[in-house]
């Protein structure tokens, strides 16, 4: 009886198909990037680093505690769809209360003497806080400023505040500064 040897499986071609295979799903997989909150940072000014004090009346607190509930100036809670207009009220201060933030009259080039608001917001959560909610809000503070440029822009220039070429943007973010500070989350 003659043993007749068992064939050998050519698996060169197997490693073409895992090669081609590999790249397949490479070339058709999504990759999920991350994105973040566009913000642009004052420059660092080491004269500027003293001690700043500012007046509680300038400063809208806005907080996030663990349950994702939003409190005002650590009295009053309000619903993520109200932050915006309580956001724009507090910088503009149209009325002039004492209670809301200063107001300075400045000289623009391009724009004259206008009111510039000293109105900062702060916005602080907790370690707990969700993310989308710390989103919304930042998304809603983000919101005022930009329709108060809008609004600045529809009545210096007479369009839209992405449609200014880059000298009157300069212009309309120095009468409508952007002023969000971020304080540490708390724990």
């Amino acid at each position: 009886m003659s043993k007749r040897a068992n064939p050998e499986i050519n698996a060169g071609s197997m490693a073409d198909i895992a090669f081609l295979l590999l790249i397949f799903f490479l070339v058709t997989t999504s990759m999920n990037t991350d994105s973040g909150i566009m913000r642009t940072l004052p420059p660092f000014d080491e004269a500027e680093q003293d001690e700043i004090k500012m007046k509680k009346r300038n400063i809208l607190f806005v907080s996030i505690n663990n349950n994702d509930k939003i409190l005002l100036n650590l009295n009053e809670y309000v619903e993520v769809t109200e932050i915006k207009d309580r956001a724009k009220k507090f910088i503009l201060n149209m009325a002039g209360d004492p209670t809301l933030p200063e107001i300075d009259i400045k000289t623009i080039e391009g724009l004259g003497n206008i009111r510039v608001s000293k109105a900062t917001i702060s916005l602080q959560n907790t370690n707990a806080t969700s993310y989308d909610i710390y989103v919304k809000v930042q998304n809603e503070l983000t919101r005022a400023y930009n329709e108060i440029r809008n609004e600045y822009a529809n009545k210096y220039y007479g369009k839209q505040f992405a449609n200014l070429d880059e000298e009157e943007v300069k212009t309309i973010r120095t009468a409508v500064p952007l002023r969000i500070s971020e304080a540490p989350p708390k724990l």
